[in-house]
């Protein structure tokens, strides 16, 4: 195996188990959050997952500006790895402490999130610096995206009828594994020190970075809305238990998981244009359908389809980013997007869980995947206009 594929990898690999570790808690939730001293109902879920986005958001620039500005990325993503194993390890015996409050609980969230966000981008940034093309690196990091999802859900449904803390002492497990792991990968990160203010200029000097970033921002929102009220919505509609809930996730993130690396490379030789903005349009319009459904059946078939468009339109969007940014930009411009896809995952929460609180799970969806379609009507004419969605220059023979 050469060099670049053993990296590529070991990469993929910290992506997945971060992943992994985070989604094993979803399928549990209610019952996780009512053993760490809340209840089981839709608002203290969506302050435990929120509060560990909102640390992603304000984090993941400073892990991005750290990197550039030092000109390292393996022993930040240790650091990152070993803290959010810590994290996880102090959330799951917190309930044997006397002391322990659910304010407490979501103060250890807010760090274990600062901790792991900066092992996620900054894996995602290294494939960046790996050769073989821009669309092949990020279909890995998708696949490693997608698998760590899917598997996470059915994973973390059975975790969770064990014991609502299983899913904790195995994210880790999980994450102390993979600090260790990532040690063993060569840093490729671009030589050179820059100034803090010279790494945050990246993205004022790359405008058109704006629009991989509104893509990010838009699908991450449709995550962090399955993640919550699609829970939410399966078990009220069709009376599923956790376990068969992380089932019907993982019919979205098994073909999304295992088709992003085939589609990424495509998307190397047809340009980006045709799978975001045509991908995403059906994205949309698949979500929609889903909260129309009038069978599980139904329901399950939708999400088989959303999985394999979400598969055509997520790598080639962060392969886009590596297009636009220059080398030594790569940790900024990489921590850019995954803040924006940070703030859209929150948004998924708070947006989608106060529509289908108030009004119904219907419009929630309707309203989701109304979002979709609208940003890639509102950014196809730049897609032409600028031509950013090109085939890239930068992709390489099959044989890297």
């Amino acid at each position: 195996m050469s060099s670049t594929r053993r990296e590529r990898l070991l990469l993929a690999a910290v992506i997945y188990v971060v992943l992994l570790a985070q989604v094993l808690l979803y399928p549990g939730l209610g019952e996780l959050v009512a053993t760490l001293g809340a209840t089981t109902d839709l608002q203290p879920r969506m302050w435990f997952l929120g509060a560990e986005f909102a640390a992603f958001i304000v984090f993941v620039g400073v892990w991005g500006v750290i990197s550039d500005t030092t000109g390292r990325r393996v022993p930040w993503i240790v650091l990152g790895a070993l803290g959010g194993a810590l994290g996880y390890g102090l959330l799951a015996i917190l309930p044997r402490l006397s002391l322990a409050t659910f304010e407490i609980v979501l103060l250890l969230r807010v760090l274990q999130g600062a901790a792991t966000i900066g092992a996620f981008s900054l894996a995602i940034t290294m494939l960046m610096d790996l050769d073989g093309g821009h669309g092949r690196n990020m279909g890995a990091a998708g696949i490693a995206i997608g698998l760590g999802t899917a598997m996470g859900a059915p994973i973390g449904g059975q975790l969770a009828e064990l014991s609502p803390l299983a899913p904790l002492y195995a994210a880790a497990v999980l994450l102390a594994f993979v600090g260790v792991l990532v040690s063993f990968v060569e840093d490729r990160a671009p030589q050179g020190r820059r100034s803090t203010r010279e790494a945050l200029a990246t993205i004022r000097r790359t405008p058109t970075l704006s629009i991989p970033y509104a893509f990010g921002m838009i699908d991450r929102m449709t995550a962090g809305f399955f993640a919550l009220v699609g829970v939410a919505y399966f078990e009220a509609t069709f009376d599923l238990s956790p376990g068969e809930s992380g089932i019907m996730l993982a019919l979205f993130f098994a073909p999304f998981a295992l088709l992003q690396y085939p589609l990424g490379a495509l998307s190397d030789r047809i340009g980006r244009t045709v799978p975001i903005v045509v991908g995403s349009s059906l994205y949309g319009l698949g979500i929609v359908a889903i909260g129309h459904a009038g069978t599980v059946e139904l329901a399950g078939a939708g999400m088989v389809l959303i999985g394999v468009l979400g598969a055509l339109l997520a790598p080639a969007t962060m392969a886009l980013v590596t297009d636009v940014a220059t080398d030594i930009d790569r940790g900024t411009a990489m921590a850019g997007f995954n803040l924006f896809g940070s703030v859209g995952f929150l948004a998924g929460f708070l947006v989608g869980g106060a529509i289908a609180d108030v009004y119904s799970y219907p419009l929630a969806f309707l309203v989701v995947g109304g979002l979709e379609i609208l940003i890639a009507l509102v950014t196809l004419p730049a897609f032409l206009r600028l031509g950013i969605g090109d085939v890239s220059a930068s992709s390489a023979s099959p044989s890297e």
